[in-house]
């Protein structure tokens, strides 16, 4: 028995052959930060439906784009096909 041969499908998925092919399925949680705004908890307890929340950046500036909360790039809102994106305009170098 110690002889026998496996199924094909049950042996080991291939091996990525590079470190960058090694890195394509690690998933990043990326977030677009629109603005902040600072306000104590009483106040936000009396929001509600509709309320407007004034953030810290004017139409037309660009937003954050954070990789695991850490800031990666600078970019627009855009919309396409009826839903919201963001290109970047800047990609933020950072040293480790």
């Amino acid at each position: 028995m110690a002889d026998e041969k496996q199924p094909l499908d049950s042996q080991e998925p291939e091996r990525p052959t590079t470190d960058m092919e090694a890195l394509m399925d690690v998933e990043v949680e990326i977030t677009a930060v629109l603005g902040t705004s600072l306000m104590p908890i009483s106040q936000i307890l009396k929001l509600g439906r509709g309320a407007v929340v004034e953030l810290n950046r004017g139409v037309g500036e660009d937003i954050d784009v954070h990789a695991n909360n850490r800031l990666v790039a600078k970019g627009e809102v855009i919309v396409v096909d009826d839903r919201l994106g963001v290109t970047m305009t800047e990609i933020i170098k950072t040293l480790i």
